[in-house]
């Protein structure tokens, strides 16, 4: 396995509490696996890709438990020169935002080039030309000329690809990347992910893909894991949970998702808003908007149910739903 996330946990201590952000994780992705992370904001998905990038911010946040193992080494036990030597050259991030992530005084070809002169200590003027290659690479157009450009005079999904040329830039074993394509138009958004896609199979990268977004996940994810308020709340391959998904959370996600079939019907919502991470419910924290609840979902905290088909092992599939078998045959309680 390339990275082993296991019961991680973090917190961010706040003038009015502690707000609990990650409760035990677990998951893993290997060598040119694919794995997406789902959830509304506030779920914990970008806090735990920080906590594996070692980007988190401390204080306020905190790491109070688990492991994050990278090629079987834990990375929370090493020092921070440590963890910034494997930052880039062995695993690297491409934020959400990349209009904010990229230095707007520098060009984009001294920040691509950066990368090759502070891990590889190659001269400025090969690191410029390794620049170029890169942005041939991610797509674009003229980039002998336009490296000297900065990131404003770029368009965003531009601006995109070349977060996604400074992550590849070293050829990393594993990418995160962070809602990559919001604030895209869809087409763009098609692009971006079509080009993550092509170059993780050409380099045979982990990627570990962060989205609110199922659609964006339906072609690219080979599987899925499902957070809220923390926690993971189910895990299956891809296939799996748009078939017939095995906990309510995420049943109410697919529902919201709109569908040609459906033409003139009002959207389906998800009642209620995400729980409070300094007061999260009792029991199982997604009873207070499920539709399933029952009693013993107000007091008794749901394991990562092991997923079974017919009495067999249902290809690794994970619901902390006591209704599991309810919500895997579409029943409503």
């Amino acid at each position: 396995m390339l990275l082993e996330v296991r019961d991680l946990r973090v917190e961010f201590r706040t003038r009015d509490g502690v707000a609990k952000a990650v409760n035990g994780v677990d998951y893993g992705v290997d060598a040119g696996e694919t794995l997406a992370v789902l959830g509304e904001s506030g779920s914990g998905k970008s806090v735990t890709a920080q906590a594996v990038m070692g980007i988190l911010d401390i204080p306020p946040g905190r790491i109070t438990g688990g492991e994050i193992l990278f090629r079987g080494q834990d990375l929370l036990t090493l020092k921070e020169e440590e963890r910034r030597r494997i930052r880039g050259a062995e695993m690297a991030m491409i934020f959400q935002d990349a209009l904010s992530s990229l230095n707007p005084v520098l060009s984009v070809g001294d920040q691509l080039g950066e990368m090759f002169v502070v891990h590889r200590g190659m001269s400025r003027k090969d690191a410029r030309a390794k620049a170029v290659e890169l942005m041939d690479r991610v797509r674009i157009p003229a980039a002998a000329e336009r490296v000297r450009q900065y990131p404003h005079q770029f368009s965003g999904g531009m601006r995109q690809r070349i977060m996604i040329a400074m992550a590849l830039a070293l050829e990393p074993a594993l990418i995160i990347a962070d809602e990559p394509t919001t604030a895209l138009d869809v087409t763009v958004q098609a692009q971006v992910m079509e080009l993550l896609a092509e170059l993780q199979r050409e380099y045979r990268m982990g990627l570990v893909l962060i989205t609110h977004d199922l659609g964006v996940v339906a072609d690219v994810a080979d599987r899925i894991v499902v957070m809220y308020a923390g926690r993971i709340v189910e895990s299956a391959p891809v296939h799996d949970i748009y078939k017939a998904p095995a906990h309510p959370y995420t049943r109410g996600l697919l529902d919201s998702v709109p569908r040609l079939d459906q033409k003139g019907q009002e959207l389906y919502a998800i009642k209620g808003l995400p729980p409070n991470l300094m007061n999260i419910p009792s029991g199982c924290p997604f009873h207070p908007r499920c539709p399933m609840a029952q009693d013993v979902c107000r007091t008794d905290v749901p394991p990562l149910y092991e997923v079974t088909h017919a009495g067999e092992s249902d290809g690794g599939r994970g619901s902390a739903c006591h209704f599991w078998r309810e919500c895997l045959h579409g029943l409503d309680r």
